[in-house]
Formats: structure tokens, sequence, C-alpha cells
């Protein structure tokens, strides 16, 4: 019986590389000039920080436009609130979502019902959701659908088996 995968899954070396990139170009241009700008990485987690809310606002829109460049999906990232320091300065935490959350798998699979092609089911297996079905070309239709739906996480589809 044919099965595929359906996983959320971020290429961490790629959105180090923008990291890099990011900050150093945070320290080649003028218009960061003496805003102390810089991107930190730990785990999931990447914290912004500027000498003003304008900086790090254009600090996270260098950030994104390096991860767009090296294939990284916009929706894999969870902004939280911009936290004001001291002498006007500014921080932002942006957590890294990887794997797909039992709601979204829910939904999923629940989406995957309601297109009503017979023989095809889902199992939500951890962090991934694993779709059978009778025929290839139904399994086809069903990525087609979830491709053009958007689920507000990235998608992959992996692990083929006919």
């Amino acid at each position: 019986m044919p099965t595929f995968d359906v996983v959320s899954e971020v290429n961490i070396q790629e959105v180090k590389n923008a990291l890099d990139q990011t900050n150093r170009e945070a320290t080649t241009r003028f218009d960061f000039k003496d805003t102390n700008s810089s991107v930190e990485l730990s785990g999931l987690e990447m914290t912004l920080s500027s000498s003003s809310q304008d900086r790090l606002k254009a600090l996270e829109q260098v950030l994104e436009e390096k991860l767009v460049k090296r294939e990284v999906s916009l929706k894999c990232l969870d902004r939280q609130a911009v936290i004001e320091g001291s002498k006007g300065s500014a921080r932002r935490t942006i957590k890294i979502v990887a794997g797909i959350s039992s709601d979204k798998a829910k939904e999923i699979n629940r989406f995957i019902k309601d297109l009503g092609l017979k023989g095809v089911s889902g199992s939500i297996q951890g962090d991934s959701l694993r779709v059978s079905g009778k025929k290839r070309d139904e399994l086809q239709n069903v990525i087609a659908a979830l491709k053009e739906r958007d689920f507000g996480i990235p998608l992959q589809f992996n692990n083929f088996r006919d």
C-alpha cells in the first residue's frame, strides 16, 4: 500500500548561514553603524537586538531576506513581542518552529478526510503525519491539495513508498 509522510522541517544550517550573513551585513552597513545590532542563535531561538526599534525592524527585514534567499520558509518563525530596554534599545525573540504539533496534525488529517478520497487515511506519528492509500494517484492528489491550502506552517512531503 503506497504511503508518504507529511513533515515540517527546518534546515538549521541554512538558518545559521543566514544569521552569519545578517550579522556581517549589520557590521558593514552604514545605517547600522554604532547601533550594536546583532542576531544570536541559541537552540531554536534567535534573539535580535539593536539600539532602537526602527533599527531592530530593519535588522529583522535583513534577516528575513537572507532566510528567503536560503529557501527557509518564513512560516516557521514565531515572532515574540518587542522588549524595550534602557536608552531606547530594543530586543526581539524569534522562535523557530519545527515539526507538526498535534493540533495541526489533526487539522491536516481532517482536511485529508474531507477530500473524500476512497481508501486514503492519515495517522499521526510524533511530529509527522503518515498518509496511506490504495492508489498512488490518490496520494498525489492529496499532496496537490495540501500544497494549495495554507496551514500556517511549511509542509514537506517525503518518504513516498509504493
